[in-house]
């Protein structure tokens, strides 16, 4: 082993280590440097931020209890303050794929605490009376408690960012609805001529979609705020005064200014992840509503000229190297692969949760990995949709009418004012000359232009 002055020497129970001199982190995150090489991709910085308010929480409610001394209660409380600001986020290195509670970026959490607040002592570490990773930030705590509770906290945020996300596309879609509302066209079922519908009848079930996904969403989240602090290795507490629960999560709500809640049942907690899975599935959820309004973009706009092309989305970029002119629905693309992205990132959370055993859980940083990751990517992918494809949606109303008055499916609304048999008969005679039913039903005096048009507004009116 060789040491100069860019390294130091640590301790643990297995052995020493060289750790870089200027590293806030300890002896056991340079092993899981070591031991977990595997994406290249450290556990997301939001979850670390969301453990780190639990020590600053569990060092208040430890002093408050007696059983940590106030100065250095406050040495911790500072150096997460810091933590929190992100000027150490590069601090936080280990891998998502870890030891499966989480172990490591847990320690990594509570040396990079205790080297930060020890760097007020003469001495730093060395001093007598330093703050120790396990004795003083750790103090009454376990990874298998404080890790999925910081990735509820990570979580919740990251939720409150899609939901904002969702309502401002559910937003643009009832301004496409209102601005669409005039607007006639063909429905289709099974891609195949359906009876009329509006435009904006359309997008206005788009904005339904999208809302009630929000909804669902955030009725989900509100089991993440049940949390197993304090419940130690097995959330059975213990080590622990029978008020430390309590007193971390009155701690954290006044911080955070929010409303978590002490879980009924720490063992329970500790041992099931299934709430995480109820809102990944949340999230998968509203990832195939948004997936299907983007396919249904796509096809109302596809052409220009040999395809539907009853709404234009904005051009965004041109869309071919060699076909010049040509310009792609790349929004709704792009967004169409988030959504296969958040599907299968739901799967691997779903196997994740069902997968703990006995009285624990060993999948932790995936699933808090990839529920932040599904949520960020929709919520990117709603921005996108919402500001550069739907806002700048217009509508080829003349296309719209055409389509409408070339539709099989408006023998639909002729039956009931001129007889199954009369209709049946308009049709075929339009299918063997070419001729609309509109056009032969006036040339035949079946009905009026304005009785017709009375029609077809009635179409399209709520009958429920």
């Amino acid at each position: 082993m060789t040491t100069s002055a860019d390294y130091r020497l640590e301790h643990d129970f297995l052995g020493p280590r060289e750790i870089p001199a200027r590293a806030l982190y300890g002896a056991h995150t340079s092993r899981s440097l070591e031991n977990f090489p595997i994406s290249g991709t450290p556990l997301p910085i939001e979850i670390i931020h969301g453990m780190v308010l639990l020590k600053l929480a569990a060092a208040r409610a430890n002093a408050k209890l007696g059983l940590l001394p106030s100065a250095k209660a406050a040495a911790i409380e500072k150096a997460c303050r810091d933590i929190l600001t992100g000027a150490h986020d590069t601090e936080f290195p280990v891998d998502i794929y870890q030891a499966g509670s989480g172990t490591s970026s847990h320690m990594n959490v509570n040396e990079v605490i205790a080297n930060l607040a020890n760097q007020a002592l003469e001495g730093g570490r060395n001093h007598p009376a330093a703050i120790h990773p396990n004795d003083d930030v750790n103090m009454g705590q376990s990874t298998n408690n404080c890790f999925p509770s910081g990735a509820k906290i990570a979580l919740l945020r990251q939720v409150a960012l899609l939901t904002d996300a969702l309502s401002a596309l559910a937003g643009a879609l009832r301004a496409k609805a209102r601005e669409f509302s005039g607007i006639l066209k063909a429905g289709r079922t099974h891609l195949q001529d359906a009876v009329p519908i509006s435009l904006g009848q359309e997008f206005d079930a788009y904005a339904q979609a999208v809302a009630r996904a929000a909804e669902r969403l955030n009725a989900a989240a509100d089991a993440l705020r049940e949390l197993g602090s304090g419940g130690n290795a097995i959330g059975t507490g213990i080590n622990t005064k029978p008020a430390f629960r309590a007193e971390i999560i009155a701690a954290l709500n006044a911080e955070e200014n929010g409303s978590f809640r002490v879980a009924k049942d720490g063992i329970y907690t500790t041992q099931f992840m299934t709430d995480f899975a109820h809102v990944s599935a949340a999230i998968r959820a509203a990832a195939l509503d948004v997936h299907q309004i983007a396919n249904n973009l796509r096809l109302l706009s596809s052409g220009p000229n040999t395809g539907l092309g009853e709404i234009r989305l904005p051009p965004v970029e041109p869309g071919s190297s060699i076909m010049p002119g040509k310009i792609n629905p790349s929004i709704c693309e792009s967004v169409n692969m988030v959504c296969l992205q958040v599907q299968g990132l739901d799967y691997a959370v779903a196997l994740a949760c069902g997968s703990g055993q006995l009285e624990l859980n060993t999948h932790m940083p995936l699933i808090g990995a990839n529920c932040l990751q599904a949520a960020k990517l929709l919520a990117a992918a709603a921005r996108a949709l919402a500001g550069k494809c739907v806002a700048g949606i217009t509508a080829d109303e003349a296309v719209c009418r055409r389509n409408l008055e070339r539709s099989a499916a408006l023998a639909t609304l002729l039956n009931p004012r001129l007889g199954y048999d009369r209709v049946a008969a308009l049709v075929r005679e339009s299918l063997a000359t070419g001729h609309t039913l509109k056009e032969l039903a006036l040339a035949q005096k079946m009905l009026t232009a304005d009785e017709y048009e009375a029609l077809l507004a009635a179409a399209i009116q709520p009958n429920l």
